[in-house]
């Protein structure tokens, strides 16, 4: 069965140079569940969300593949038509919940501008909406909130704010990239079960980017493990923690602490599955030759 994402043979380079940022990457969501993409920080995680909501960086381009949201390629429709599906069928849940929310702003505005602007919603139906999902995320007295600035809030009440703001036009795909990862574990803890609560009960498919295995276990279905912009290995979570196949998912798992040995030492990933996945990386990129030019 095909996904309601689809990335398929996704390669990304720095614009100009032959130095491959993503490589050949295959994805399948289908809709209503959840894929964890991991690895260590530059595997390419956060680039592949990016590829998909269409915010790359000037410097990057891709070079070959599809990304086919609800069987349509992204890839291959004018830009202004593609922020268009993109506006009106995903969205994004940032890492840092302080730099993604304008602060010479009030919160109302941040959340209804996106429904005004991109869906063509009337102002009253996107303040009533707005009013809604601050409900839904458990923000105390919305409409007070609503008039606030973002300096005004605990950095838990400002992701709720992004976690409100993603599911308001309720998409059918969102990228969490790391939302958890600037706030304290109890809060992580808490935003992490909202997160999965308003995903299960929207039927919305997730994307979740993170390095935190832990992560995975609650919320994920299936993952991809990443190394160097490389899929390296996709499975499901469950076979991943009993088995992971890949020696580099097995170093990363082997190099996760655990709260029932708390005295343990910490392993790290041993230079010798490093140096064998950097050869496969090698290997990949000796072999590799585009298939077309590089797509706006």
């Amino acid at each position: 069965m095909s996904g309601f994402l689809e990335i398929r043979g996704l390669s990304a380079r720095l614009a100009g140079t032959g130095q491959r940022l993503l490589r050949s990457v295959d994805i399948s969501l289908p809709a209503g569940s959840v894929r964890g993409l991991v690895g260590e920080s530059g595997a390419g995680k956060s680039m592949i969300g990016k590829a998909v909501l269409g915010v790359l960086p000037k410097a990057v381009e891709i070079v070959e593949g599809e990304i086919l949201l609800d069987e349509q390629d992204l890839l291959k429709v004018p830009p202004a038509e593609r922020r268009r599906l993109i506006g009106a069928k995903a969205a994004l849940i940032p890492q840092d919940p302080l730099t993604a929310l304008n602060p010479s702003r009030r919160i109302g505005p941040q959340i209804t501008d996106r429904l005004v602007d991109i869906l063509g919603w009337e102002k009253a139906r996107a303040a009533s909406r707005a009013l809604e999902v601050l409900v839904e995320v458990s923000i105390p007295e919305p409409e007070r909130v609503m008039r606030l600035y973002p300096h005004e809030l605990s950095g838990g009440m400002r992701q709720r704010i992004l976690i409100a703001s993603a599911f308001a036009a309720e998409p059918k795909l969102i990228v969490a990239d790391e939302p958890t990862t600037a706030l304290d574990v109890t809060v992580q803890k808490q935003i992490l079960k909202l997160i999965s609560q308003l995903q299960a009960r929207h039927g919305t498919a997730l994307l979740f980017v993170t390095h935190d295995l832990g992560v995975v276990s609650k919320v994920c279905d299936t993952l991809s493990v990443l190394y160097a912009g490389k899929v390296v290995e996709d499975t499901t979570v469950q076979r991943f923690f009993a088995a992971p196949q890949h020696p580099y998912s097995q170093a990363l798992l082997a190099a996760t602490p655990r709260h029932t040995d708390p005295a343990a030492s910490l392993q790290p990933v041993p230079q010798a599955v490093i140096d064998a996945a950097m050869a496969e990386v090698a290997a990949d990129d000796a072999a590799w030759r585009p298939q077309g030019g590089a797509h706006g």
